[in-house]
Protein backbone atom coordinates (compact mmCIF):
# COMPACT_ATOMS: atom_id res chain seq x y z
CA UNK A 1 0.00 0.00 0.00
CA UNK A 2 1.30 3.43 -0.94
CA UNK A 3 1.87 5.92 1.92
CA UNK A 4 -0.24 8.55 0.14
CA UNK A 5 -3.27 6.25 0.39
CA UNK A 6 -2.70 5.87 4.13
CA UNK A 7 -2.21 9.63 4.54
CA UNK A 8 -5.49 10.24 2.73
CA UNK A 9 -7.28 8.00 5.23
CA UNK A 10 -5.74 9.90 8.14
CA UNK A 11 -6.82 13.23 6.62
CA UNK A 12 -10.39 11.96 6.22
CA UNK A 13 -10.44 10.75 9.82
CA UNK A 14 -9.18 14.13 11.03
CA UNK A 15 -11.78 15.98 8.94
CA UNK A 16 -14.62 13.85 10.29
CA UNK A 17 -13.42 14.22 13.88
CA UNK A 18 -13.27 17.99 13.37
CA UNK A 19 -16.75 18.00 11.81
CA UNK A 20 -18.00 16.42 15.01
CA UNK A 21 -16.16 18.86 17.26
CA UNK A 22 -13.86 16.26 18.79
CA UNK A 23 -10.81 16.95 20.93
CA UNK A 24 -8.34 19.14 18.99
CA UNK A 25 -5.33 17.14 20.20
CA UNK A 26 -6.83 13.96 18.81
CA UNK A 27 -7.51 15.70 15.49
CA UNK A 28 -3.94 17.01 15.41
CA UNK A 29 -2.60 13.50 16.03
CA UNK A 30 -4.22 12.21 12.84
CA UNK A 31 -3.10 15.22 10.81
CA UNK A 32 0.45 14.76 12.12
CA UNK A 33 0.29 11.07 11.21
CA UNK A 34 -0.82 12.00 7.68
CA UNK A 35 2.20 14.30 7.31
CA UNK A 36 4.55 11.70 8.77
CA UNK A 37 3.36 8.95 6.44
CA UNK A 38 3.47 11.24 3.40
CA UNK A 39 7.12 11.98 4.14
CA UNK A 40 8.16 8.31 4.11
CA UNK A 41 10.66 7.51 1.37
CA UNK A 42 8.95 4.35 0.12
CA UNK A 43 6.22 3.18 -2.22
CA UNK A 44 5.32 0.23 0.00
CA UNK A 45 4.34 0.84 3.60
CA UNK A 46 3.65 -2.87 4.12
CA UNK A 47 7.35 -3.70 4.46
CA UNK A 48 7.93 -0.98 7.04
CA UNK A 49 5.00 -2.34 9.04
CA UNK A 50 6.32 -5.92 8.88
CA UNK A 51 9.82 -4.86 9.89
CA UNK A 52 8.57 -2.76 12.80
CA UNK A 53 10.08 0.41 11.33
CA UNK A 54 6.80 2.34 11.61
CA UNK A 55 6.97 2.27 15.42
CA UNK A 56 10.09 4.45 15.17
CA UNK A 57 8.47 7.12 12.98
CA UNK A 58 7.79 10.37 14.81
CA UNK A 59 4.05 11.13 14.55
CA UNK A 60 2.90 7.49 14.43
CA UNK A 61 1.37 6.35 17.73
CA UNK A 62 -0.54 3.24 18.85
CA UNK A 63 -3.91 4.42 17.48
CA UNK A 64 -2.59 5.48 14.07
CA UNK A 65 -0.42 2.37 13.86
CA UNK A 66 -3.55 0.31 14.42
CA UNK A 67 -5.25 2.06 11.52
CA UNK A 68 -2.26 1.35 9.26
CA UNK A 69 -2.22 -2.31 10.29
CA UNK A 70 -5.89 -2.71 9.46
CA UNK A 71 -5.44 -0.92 6.12
CA UNK A 72 -2.61 -3.25 5.15
CA UNK A 73 -4.46 -6.38 6.29
CA UNK A 74 -7.98 -5.61 5.05
CA UNK A 75 -7.73 -2.66 2.66
CA UNK A 76 -10.00 -0.47 4.78
CA UNK A 77 -10.25 1.34 8.09
CA UNK A 78 -13.20 0.36 10.23
CA UNK A 79 -12.69 3.53 12.28
CA UNK A 80 -13.05 5.70 9.17
CA UNK A 81 -16.13 3.81 8.02
CA UNK A 82 -17.67 4.09 11.46
CA UNK A 83 -17.02 7.83 11.53
CA UNK A 84 -18.71 8.13 8.13
CA UNK A 85 -21.71 6.22 9.43
CA UNK A 86 -22.00 8.50 12.46
CA UNK A 87 -21.60 11.79 10.60
CA UNK A 88 -24.68 13.29 8.88
CA UNK A 89 -24.10 12.77 5.18
CA UNK A 90 -25.00 16.36 4.38
CA UNK A 91 -22.11 17.59 6.55
CA UNK A 92 -19.70 15.37 4.61
CA UNK A 93 -21.10 16.76 1.37
CA UNK A 94 -20.42 20.30 2.64
CA UNK A 95 -16.69 19.47 2.73
CA UNK A 96 -16.79 19.65 -1.07
CA UNK A 97 -17.82 23.32 -0.99
CA UNK A 98 -14.77 25.49 -1.77
CA UNK A 99 -13.55 27.50 1.20
CA UNK A 100 -15.71 25.72 3.77
CA UNK A 101 -13.56 23.60 6.08
CA UNK A 102 -14.59 21.14 8.80
CA UNK A 103 -14.29 23.60 11.69
CA UNK A 104 -16.63 26.09 10.01
CA UNK A 105 -19.07 23.34 9.11
CA UNK A 106 -19.10 22.19 12.74
CA UNK A 107 -19.80 25.74 13.88
CA UNK A 108 -22.67 26.04 11.39
CA UNK A 109 -24.09 22.70 12.47
CA UNK A 110 -23.86 23.58 16.15
CA UNK A 111 -25.16 27.11 15.72
CA UNK A 112 -27.99 26.56 13.25
CA UNK A 113 -28.69 22.83 13.27
CA UNK A 114 -28.03 22.78 9.51
CA UNK A 115 -27.36 19.27 8.15
CA UNK A 116 -27.79 19.52 4.36
CA UNK A 117 -26.33 21.63 1.56
CA UNK A 118 -29.80 22.87 0.72
CA UNK A 119 -30.42 24.02 4.31
CA UNK A 120 -26.99 25.67 4.33
CA UNK A 121 -27.86 27.61 1.19
CA UNK A 122 -31.14 28.75 2.74
CA UNK A 123 -29.33 29.91 5.87
CA UNK A 124 -26.85 31.86 3.72
CA UNK A 125 -29.73 33.51 1.85
CA UNK A 126 -31.93 34.46 4.79
CA UNK A 127 -29.23 35.99 7.00
CA UNK A 128 -28.92 33.28 9.65
CA UNK A 129 -25.43 32.28 8.51
CA UNK A 130 -24.16 35.86 8.47
CA UNK A 131 -25.46 36.33 12.02
CA UNK A 132 -23.28 33.54 13.42
CA UNK A 133 -20.22 34.68 15.38
CA UNK A 134 -17.11 35.07 13.16
CA UNK A 135 -19.07 34.59 9.91
CA UNK A 136 -20.68 37.73 8.46
CA UNK A 137 -22.17 38.73 5.12
CA UNK A 138 -19.02 38.10 3.08
CA UNK A 139 -18.77 34.52 4.32
CA UNK A 140 -22.47 33.95 3.59
CA UNK A 141 -21.99 35.25 0.05
CA UNK A 142 -18.92 33.04 -0.39
CA UNK A 143 -20.90 30.00 0.76
CA UNK A 144 -23.64 30.73 -1.79
CA UNK A 145 -21.02 30.89 -4.55
CA UNK A 146 -19.51 27.64 -3.29
CA UNK A 147 -22.86 25.87 -3.37
CA UNK A 148 -23.44 27.12 -6.92
CA UNK A 149 -20.01 25.79 -7.93
CA UNK A 150 -20.79 22.44 -6.35
CA UNK A 151 -24.07 22.21 -8.27
CA UNK A 152 -22.43 23.04 -11.58
CA UNK A 153 -19.64 20.54 -11.08
CA UNK A 154 -21.97 17.69 -10.22
CA UNK A 155 -24.53 16.49 -12.77
CA UNK A 156 -26.85 14.92 -10.19
CA UNK A 157 -28.27 15.94 -6.82
CA UNK A 158 -30.29 14.03 -4.26
CA UNK A 159 -34.05 13.89 -4.72
CA UNK A 160 -34.70 15.76 -1.46
CA UNK A 161 -32.56 18.71 -2.53
CA UNK A 162 -33.93 18.72 -6.08
CA UNK A 163 -37.51 18.64 -4.80
CA UNK A 164 -36.88 21.57 -2.47
CA UNK A 165 -35.28 23.54 -5.31
CA UNK A 166 -38.16 22.65 -7.61
CA UNK A 167 -40.76 23.88 -5.14
CA UNK A 168 -38.89 27.18 -4.72
CA UNK A 169 -38.57 27.63 -8.48
CA UNK A 170 -42.17 26.59 -9.13
CA UNK A 171 -43.37 29.29 -6.73
CA UNK A 172 -41.11 31.88 -8.39
CA UNK A 173 -42.36 31.04 -11.89
CA UNK A 174 -45.99 31.02 -10.72
CA UNK A 175 -45.59 34.69 -9.68
CA UNK A 176 -44.59 35.75 -13.20
CA UNK A 177 -47.06 37.73 -15.35
CA UNK A 178 -48.98 35.66 -17.85
CA UNK A 179 -48.61 32.38 -15.88
CA UNK A 180 -51.77 30.49 -14.92
CA UNK A 181 -50.35 27.26 -13.47
CA UNK A 182 -46.98 25.60 -12.85
CA UNK A 183 -46.32 21.95 -12.05
CA UNK A 184 -43.16 19.93 -11.37
CA UNK A 185 -42.46 17.21 -13.93
CA UNK A 186 -39.55 15.00 -15.00
CA UNK A 187 -37.56 12.73 -12.73
CA UNK A 188 -38.62 14.67 -9.64
CA UNK A 189 -42.28 13.90 -10.28
CA UNK A 190 -41.33 10.26 -10.90
CA UNK A 191 -39.49 10.35 -7.54
CA UNK A 192 -36.13 9.23 -8.88
CA UNK A 193 -33.55 8.98 -6.11
CA UNK A 194 -31.09 11.30 -7.87
CA UNK A 195 -31.99 14.11 -10.23
CA UNK A 196 -30.15 16.05 -12.93
CA UNK A 197 -32.48 18.98 -13.76
CA UNK A 198 -35.66 20.61 -12.52
CA UNK A 199 -38.50 20.26 -15.05
CA UNK A 200 -41.43 22.68 -14.87
CA UNK A 201 -44.55 22.76 -17.04
CA UNK A 202 -46.13 26.20 -17.31
CA UNK A 203 -49.73 26.87 -18.37
CA UNK A 204 -49.78 30.38 -19.86
CA UNK A 205 -52.45 33.07 -20.10
CA UNK A 206 -50.20 34.94 -22.53
CA UNK A 207 -48.52 33.38 -25.58
CA UNK A 208 -46.20 30.54 -24.44
CA UNK A 209 -43.28 32.02 -26.40
CA UNK A 210 -43.76 35.34 -24.64
CA UNK A 211 -43.70 33.70 -21.20
CA UNK A 212 -40.65 31.59 -22.11
CA UNK A 213 -38.80 34.69 -23.26
CA UNK A 214 -39.66 36.51 -20.04
CA UNK A 215 -38.35 33.56 -17.98
CA UNK A 216 -35.09 33.62 -19.94
CA UNK A 217 -34.62 37.30 -19.06
CA UNK A 218 -34.99 36.71 -15.31
CA UNK A 219 -32.44 38.36 -13.05
CA UNK A 220 -31.41 34.99 -11.57
CA UNK A 221 -30.69 33.47 -15.01
CA UNK A 222 -27.05 33.14 -16.01
CA UNK A 223 -27.76 31.81 -19.50
CA UNK A 224 -30.64 30.36 -21.50
CA UNK A 225 -31.07 28.05 -24.47
CA UNK A 226 -34.17 28.03 -26.70
CA UNK A 227 -35.55 31.39 -25.63
CA UNK A 228 -37.10 31.92 -29.06
CA UNK A 229 -39.55 29.05 -28.62
CA UNK A 230 -42.01 27.87 -26.01
CA UNK A 231 -39.52 25.55 -24.25
CA UNK A 232 -36.46 27.04 -22.59
CA UNK A 233 -33.50 25.61 -20.66
CA UNK A 234 -32.14 27.91 -17.96
CA UNK A 235 -28.95 27.90 -15.92
CA UNK A 236 -29.37 30.01 -12.80
CA UNK A 237 -26.76 31.96 -10.90
CA UNK A 238 -27.01 29.50 -7.99
CA UNK A 239 -26.08 26.60 -10.28
CA UNK A 240 -29.58 25.14 -10.62
CA UNK A 241 -30.68 23.97 -14.07
CA UNK A 242 -34.30 24.33 -15.11
CA UNK A 243 -36.16 23.12 -18.18
CA UNK A 244 -39.40 25.09 -18.54
CA UNK A 245 -42.10 23.88 -20.93
CA UNK A 246 -44.56 26.66 -21.64
CA UNK A 247 -47.93 25.80 -23.16
CA UNK A 248 -51.58 26.80 -23.27
CA UNK A 249 -54.02 25.70 -20.60
CA UNK A 250 -55.84 23.53 -23.16
CA UNK A 251 -52.66 21.58 -23.92
CA UNK A 252 -51.31 21.56 -20.38
CA UNK A 253 -52.25 17.95 -19.50
CA UNK A 254 -50.47 16.43 -22.50
CA UNK A 255 -47.45 18.70 -21.99
CA UNK A 256 -47.24 17.67 -18.31
CA UNK A 257 -47.45 14.01 -19.27
CA UNK A 258 -44.72 14.38 -21.90
CA UNK A 259 -42.41 16.34 -19.57
CA UNK A 260 -42.86 13.75 -16.83
CA UNK A 261 -41.53 10.87 -18.93
CA UNK A 262 -39.82 8.52 -18.82
CA UNK A 263 -38.84 8.21 -22.48
CA UNK A 264 -39.46 4.46 -22.49
CA UNK A 265 -42.91 4.91 -20.91
CA UNK A 266 -43.75 7.55 -23.51
CA UNK A 267 -42.77 5.22 -26.35
CA UNK A 268 -45.09 2.50 -25.08
CA UNK A 269 -48.00 4.91 -24.78
CA UNK A 270 -47.32 6.23 -28.28
CA UNK A 271 -47.49 2.65 -29.57
CA UNK A 272 -50.82 2.04 -27.84
CA UNK A 273 -52.13 5.32 -29.21
CA UNK A 274 -51.09 4.35 -32.73
CA UNK A 275 -52.88 1.01 -32.41
CA UNK A 276 -56.09 2.96 -31.74
CA UNK A 277 -55.55 5.36 -34.62
CA UNK A 278 -54.28 8.19 -32.45
CA UNK A 279 -51.10 10.25 -32.45
CA UNK A 280 -49.58 12.29 -29.63
CA UNK A 281 -47.77 15.28 -31.09
CA UNK A 282 -47.25 18.96 -30.25
CA UNK A 283 -48.91 18.54 -26.84
CA UNK A 284 -52.06 17.21 -28.50
CA UNK A 285 -53.76 13.86 -28.99
CA UNK A 286 -55.12 13.67 -32.53
CA UNK A 287 -57.43 11.15 -34.22
CA UNK A 288 -57.07 9.74 -37.74
CA UNK A 289 -58.57 12.87 -39.28
CA UNK A 290 -56.04 15.07 -37.50
CA UNK A 291 -58.64 16.50 -35.11
CA UNK A 292 -57.27 17.32 -31.66
CA UNK A 293 -59.10 15.57 -28.81
CA UNK A 294 -60.02 17.46 -25.65
CA UNK A 295 -57.59 16.21 -22.97
CA UNK A 296 -58.27 18.13 -19.75
CA UNK A 297 -56.15 15.86 -17.55
CA UNK A 298 -53.84 12.85 -17.64
CA UNK A 299 -56.61 10.45 -16.68
CA UNK A 300 -58.36 11.37 -19.94
CA UNK A 301 -55.15 10.81 -21.90
CA UNK A 302 -54.73 7.30 -20.52
CA UNK A 303 -58.40 6.48 -21.13
CA UNK A 304 -57.94 7.58 -24.76
CA UNK A 305 -55.35 4.85 -25.26
CA UNK A 306 -57.44 2.27 -23.40
CA UNK A 307 -55.67 2.31 -20.04
CA UNK A 308 -56.40 3.28 -16.45
CA UNK A 309 -54.36 6.10 -14.95
CA UNK A 310 -50.73 5.16 -14.27
CA UNK A 311 -49.13 6.90 -11.29
CA UNK A 312 -46.05 9.00 -12.15
CA UNK A 313 -43.76 6.93 -9.91
CA UNK A 314 -44.41 3.86 -12.07
CA UNK A 315 -43.67 5.45 -15.44
CA UNK A 316 -40.30 3.85 -16.07
CA UNK A 317 -41.08 1.39 -18.88
CA UNK A 318 -40.78 -1.54 -16.48
CA UNK A 319 -44.01 -3.35 -17.29
CA UNK A 320 -46.43 -0.76 -15.96
CA UNK A 321 -48.20 -0.36 -19.32
CA UNK A 322 -48.84 -4.09 -19.69
CA UNK A 323 -49.95 -4.27 -16.06
CA UNK A 324 -52.37 -1.40 -16.66
CA UNK A 325 -53.77 -3.14 -19.75
CA UNK A 326 -54.35 -6.29 -17.69
CA UNK A 327 -55.91 -4.43 -14.77
CA UNK A 328 -52.98 -5.50 -12.60
CA UNK A 329 -51.55 -2.19 -11.40
CA UNK A 330 -50.75 -2.11 -7.67
CA UNK A 331 -52.78 0.02 -5.26
CA UNK A 332 -49.75 1.99 -4.14
CA UNK A 333 -48.99 2.70 -0.51
CA UNK A 334 -49.90 6.19 0.74
CA UNK A 335 -48.25 8.31 3.40
CA UNK A 336 -51.45 8.01 5.44
CA UNK A 337 -50.98 4.22 5.60
CA UNK A 338 -47.94 4.57 7.87
CA UNK A 339 -48.80 3.94 11.51
CA UNK A 340 -45.39 4.22 13.14
CA UNK A 341 -41.62 4.43 12.76
CA UNK A 342 -39.14 1.81 13.95
CA UNK A 343 -35.68 3.07 12.93
CA UNK A 344 -35.10 6.11 15.14
CA UNK A 345 -32.22 7.30 17.32
CA UNK A 346 -32.09 9.31 20.53
CA UNK A 347 -29.44 10.98 22.65
CA UNK A 348 -28.58 7.59 24.07
CA UNK A 349 -26.41 7.06 20.96
CA UNK A 350 -25.97 9.57 18.13
CA UNK A 351 -29.37 11.25 18.06
CA UNK A 352 -29.97 14.85 19.13
CA UNK A 353 -33.28 14.50 20.97
CA UNK A 354 -34.64 12.78 24.05
CA UNK A 355 -36.95 9.78 23.95
CA UNK A 356 -39.86 12.03 24.93
CA UNK A 357 -39.06 14.53 22.18
CA UNK A 358 -38.91 11.78 19.56
CA UNK A 359 -42.22 10.38 20.83
CA UNK A 360 -43.84 13.81 20.66
CA UNK A 361 -42.58 14.18 17.10
CA UNK A 362 -44.14 10.88 16.10
CA UNK A 363 -47.43 11.83 17.75
CA UNK A 364 -47.44 15.16 15.90
CA UNK A 365 -47.19 13.23 12.63
CA UNK A 366 -50.24 11.18 13.44
CA UNK A 367 -48.45 7.95 14.25
CA UNK A 368 -49.46 5.64 17.08
CA UNK A 369 -45.99 4.31 17.92
CA UNK A 370 -42.29 4.98 17.58
CA UNK A 371 -39.43 2.58 18.12
CA UNK A 372 -36.20 3.90 19.60
CA UNK A 373 -33.41 1.89 18.00
CA UNK A 374 -30.11 3.34 19.10
CA UNK A 375 -26.78 1.84 18.10
CA UNK A 376 -25.37 -1.24 19.81
CA UNK A 377 -22.15 -1.47 21.82
CA UNK A 378 -19.86 -2.28 18.87
CA UNK A 379 -20.78 1.09 17.37
CA UNK A 380 -18.55 2.89 19.89
CA UNK A 381 -18.14 5.69 17.34
CA UNK A 382 -21.85 6.46 17.69
CA UNK A 383 -22.05 6.10 21.45
CA UNK A 384 -23.39 2.56 21.20
CA UNK A 385 -25.34 1.37 24.22
CA UNK A 386 -23.60 -0.51 27.00
CA UNK A 387 -25.71 -2.94 29.00
CA UNK A 388 -26.00 -0.32 31.72
CA UNK A 389 -27.22 2.29 29.25
CA UNK A 390 -29.80 -0.17 27.92
CA UNK A 391 -31.28 -0.55 31.40
CA UNK A 392 -31.32 3.22 31.88
CA UNK A 393 -32.96 3.82 28.48
CA UNK A 394 -35.63 1.17 29.03
CA UNK A 395 -36.55 2.73 32.36
CA UNK A 396 -36.88 6.10 30.62
CA UNK A 397 -39.06 4.59 27.89
CA UNK A 398 -41.32 3.13 30.57
CA UNK A 399 -41.67 6.57 32.15
CA UNK A 400 -42.45 8.18 28.78
CA UNK A 401 -45.09 5.56 28.05
CA UNK A 402 -46.71 6.27 31.40
CA UNK A 403 -46.76 10.03 30.81
CA UNK A 404 -47.90 10.26 27.17
CA UNK A 405 -51.20 9.26 25.62
CA UNK A 406 -51.86 8.48 21.99
CA UNK A 407 -48.33 7.22 21.33
CA UNK A 408 -46.43 4.11 22.37
CA UNK A 409 -42.63 3.92 22.54
CA UNK A 410 -41.11 0.55 21.64
CA UNK A 411 -37.73 -0.70 22.83
CA UNK A 412 -35.59 -1.41 19.80
CA UNK A 413 -31.91 -1.55 18.94
CA UNK A 414 -29.86 -1.17 15.77
CA UNK A 415 -27.38 -3.96 16.38
CA UNK A 416 -24.24 -4.24 14.28
CA UNK A 417 -23.80 -7.30 12.11
CA UNK A 418 -20.24 -8.28 12.99
CA UNK A 419 -17.82 -9.43 10.32
CA UNK A 420 -18.53 -13.11 11.02
CA UNK A 421 -22.32 -12.60 10.79
CA UNK A 422 -23.02 -12.62 14.52
CA UNK A 423 -25.37 -9.93 15.80
CA UNK A 424 -23.94 -7.60 18.43
CA UNK A 425 -24.80 -8.51 22.08
CA UNK A 426 -25.37 -11.87 23.66
CA UNK A 427 -28.75 -13.59 23.62
CA UNK A 428 -29.71 -12.50 27.13
CA UNK A 429 -29.21 -8.84 26.13
CA UNK A 430 -31.05 -9.16 22.80
CA UNK A 431 -33.96 -10.74 24.67
CA UNK A 432 -34.56 -7.40 26.41
CA UNK A 433 -35.62 -5.60 23.23
CA UNK A 434 -39.04 -5.54 21.62
CA UNK A 435 -37.39 -5.84 18.19
CA UNK A 436 -33.93 -5.79 16.63
CA UNK A 437 -32.69 -4.04 13.49
CA UNK A 438 -29.48 -5.70 12.30
CA UNK A 439 -27.20 -3.56 10.12
CA UNK A 440 -23.73 -3.67 8.58
CA UNK A 441 -21.65 -0.67 9.64
CA UNK A 442 -18.09 -1.83 8.98
CA UNK A 443 -15.84 -3.92 6.72
CA UNK A 444 -17.64 -2.84 3.55
CA UNK A 445 -14.79 -4.12 1.36
CA UNK A 446 -15.59 -7.82 1.79
CA UNK A 447 -16.10 -9.62 -1.50
CA UNK A 448 -19.62 -10.59 -2.54
CA UNK A 449 -19.43 -14.18 -1.28
CA UNK A 450 -18.14 -13.15 2.16
CA UNK A 451 -20.53 -10.21 2.56
CA UNK A 452 -23.52 -12.25 1.45
CA UNK A 453 -22.63 -15.07 3.84
CA UNK A 454 -22.22 -12.50 6.62
CA UNK A 455 -25.71 -11.08 6.08
CA UNK A 456 -27.36 -14.47 5.54
CA UNK A 457 -25.95 -15.72 8.83
CA UNK A 458 -27.37 -12.68 10.63
CA UNK A 459 -30.82 -13.43 9.18
CA UNK A 460 -30.70 -16.80 10.93
CA UNK A 461 -30.59 -15.11 14.32
CA UNK A 462 -34.18 -15.33 15.65
CA UNK A 463 -33.80 -11.98 17.42
CA UNK A 464 -33.51 -10.11 14.12
CA UNK A 465 -36.77 -8.47 13.12
CA UNK A 466 -35.46 -6.11 10.40
CA UNK A 467 -32.39 -6.00 8.16
CA UNK A 468 -31.29 -2.35 8.14
CA UNK A 469 -30.15 -0.40 5.03
CA UNK A 470 -29.30 -3.69 3.29
CA UNK A 471 -26.75 -2.57 0.67
CA UNK A 472 -25.01 0.19 2.63
CA UNK A 473 -25.04 2.68 -0.20
CA UNK A 474 -24.78 6.45 0.22
CA UNK A 475 -26.12 8.08 -2.92
CA UNK A 476 -23.50 10.03 -4.90
CA UNK A 477 -20.96 9.22 -2.17
CA UNK A 478 -20.52 5.49 -1.58
CA UNK A 479 -21.39 2.56 -3.82
CA UNK A 480 -23.34 -0.38 -2.37
CA UNK A 481 -21.11 -3.07 -0.95
CA UNK A 482 -20.85 -6.30 -2.90
CA UNK A 483 -23.93 -8.33 -2.00
CA UNK A 484 -26.13 -10.92 -3.64
CA UNK A 485 -29.34 -9.00 -2.96
CA UNK A 486 -31.58 -11.64 -4.52
CA UNK A 487 -30.17 -14.28 -2.18
CA UNK A 488 -30.69 -11.97 0.80
CA UNK A 489 -34.30 -11.22 -0.19
CA UNK A 490 -35.02 -14.92 -0.65
CA UNK A 491 -33.56 -15.73 2.77
CA UNK A 492 -35.40 -12.85 4.41
CA UNK A 493 -38.69 -14.09 2.96
CA UNK A 494 -37.97 -17.61 4.22
CA UNK A 495 -37.04 -16.49 7.74
CA UNK A 496 -39.67 -13.77 8.08
CA UNK A 497 -37.17 -10.94 8.52
CA UNK A 498 -38.39 -7.61 7.14
CA UNK A 499 -35.96 -5.76 4.88
CA UNK A 500 -35.62 -2.04 5.42
CA UNK A 501 -36.23 0.67 2.90
CA UNK A 502 -34.12 3.25 4.69
CA UNK A 503 -35.78 6.61 4.02
CA UNK A 504 -32.77 8.83 4.70
CA UNK A 505 -32.52 10.72 1.38
CA UNK A 506 -28.79 9.93 1.24
CA UNK A 507 -29.57 6.20 1.34
CA UNK A 508 -33.04 5.26 0.01
CA UNK A 509 -31.85 1.71 0.51
CA UNK A 510 -33.40 -0.80 -0.44
CA UNK A 511 -33.25 0.45 -4.04
CA UNK A 512 -36.71 0.70 -5.61
CA UNK A 513 -35.70 -1.77 -8.33
CA UNK A 514 -35.29 -4.46 -5.67
CA UNK A 515 -38.60 -3.59 -3.99
CA UNK A 516 -40.48 -5.41 -6.75
CA UNK A 517 -38.23 -8.44 -6.28
CA UNK A 518 -38.98 -8.38 -2.56
CA UNK A 519 -42.69 -8.09 -3.24
CA UNK A 520 -42.58 -11.05 -5.63
CA UNK A 521 -40.95 -13.15 -2.90
CA UNK A 522 -43.51 -12.00 -0.28
CA UNK A 523 -40.63 -10.42 1.63
CA UNK A 524 -41.90 -7.81 4.06
CA UNK A 525 -40.49 -4.27 3.76
CA UNK A 526 -40.08 -1.82 6.64
CA UNK A 527 -39.82 1.88 5.82
CA UNK A 528 -37.48 3.44 8.37
CA UNK A 529 -36.77 7.17 8.62
CA UNK A 530 -33.40 6.58 10.32
CA UNK A 531 -34.30 9.71 12.22
CA UNK A 532 -31.73 11.29 14.54
CA UNK A 533 -34.07 14.15 15.50
CA UNK A 534 -37.81 14.87 15.35
CA UNK A 535 -37.21 16.69 12.06
CA UNK A 536 -35.65 13.50 10.69
CA UNK A 537 -38.99 11.73 11.07
CA UNK A 538 -40.05 13.59 7.91
CA UNK A 539 -37.71 11.31 5.98
CA UNK A 540 -40.61 8.87 6.00
CA UNK A 541 -42.13 10.72 3.03
CA UNK A 542 -39.04 10.02 0.93
CA UNK A 543 -39.27 6.34 1.82
CA UNK A 544 -42.94 6.15 0.93
CA UNK A 545 -42.14 7.73 -2.44
CA UNK A 546 -39.52 5.09 -3.19
CA UNK A 547 -41.87 2.35 -1.96
CA UNK A 548 -44.46 3.59 -4.44
CA UNK A 549 -41.84 3.61 -7.17
CA UNK A 550 -41.08 0.01 -6.22
CA UNK A 551 -44.76 -1.02 -6.70
CA UNK A 552 -45.33 -1.58 -2.97
CA UNK A 553 -48.80 -1.66 -1.47
CA UNK A 554 -49.90 -1.11 2.10
CA UNK A 555 -49.79 -4.79 3.05
CA UNK A 556 -46.22 -5.11 1.77
CA UNK A 557 -44.94 -2.74 4.48
CA UNK A 558 -44.44 -3.74 8.11
CA UNK A 559 -45.07 -0.36 9.72
CA UNK A 560 -48.49 0.05 8.17
CA UNK A 561 -49.49 -2.39 10.91
CA UNK A 562 -50.38 -1.62 14.50
CA UNK A 563 -47.67 -1.76 17.17
CA UNK A 564 -48.98 -5.01 18.61
CA UNK A 565 -48.78 -6.68 15.20
CA UNK A 566 -45.17 -5.54 14.81
CA UNK A 567 -44.33 -6.91 18.25
CA UNK A 568 -46.14 -10.16 17.54
CA UNK A 569 -44.02 -10.62 14.41
CA UNK A 570 -40.86 -10.10 16.46
CA UNK A 571 -42.07 -12.63 19.05
CA UNK A 572 -42.89 -15.10 16.29
CA UNK A 573 -39.35 -14.76 14.97
CA UNK A 574 -38.07 -15.74 18.41
CA UNK A 575 -40.37 -18.73 18.43
CA UNK A 576 -42.46 -17.60 21.38
CA UNK A 577 -45.82 -17.16 19.59
CA UNK A 578 -47.60 -18.33 16.46
CA UNK A 579 -46.86 -16.47 13.21
CA UNK A 580 -48.24 -12.91 13.19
Amino acid sequence: MHPRAVAHVFQQIADLLELRGQDRFRIAAYRNAARAVSALDTDDIDRLLRDGELTKVNGIGPATLGVITELVETGESSFLEQLREDTPDGLVEMLRIPGLGPSKIHAIHEGLGVETVHDLEQAARDGRLAALPRFGAKTAEKVQRGVAYLRERNAFVLFAEARADAERLRAAVARQPGVARVEIAGSIRRRCEIVRDVDLVVACRDAPTTVAAALARGSAVRDAVGAGGSDVSLRLVDGARVDAYCTTSDEFAVAWWRATGSASHEREIHMRAAARGLTIIDNQVRDRSGRALHIPDEETLYRAVGLPYIEPELREGNGEVDAAAQGALPLLIEQSDIRGALHCHSRYSDGTATVAEMAAGALARGWSYIGISDHSQSAFYAGGLTTGAIHEQHEEIDRVNESLTGIRVLKGIEADILVDGRVDYDTDVLDQFDYVIASVHSRFSLDQAAMTERVLRALDDPHVTILGHPTGRLLLTREPYALDVDAVLTKAAETGVAVELNADPHRLDLDWRYCRAAKARHCMIEIGPDAHSPHGLDNMAFGVGIARKGWLERDDVLNTRAAEQVLARARWRRGTVAKA
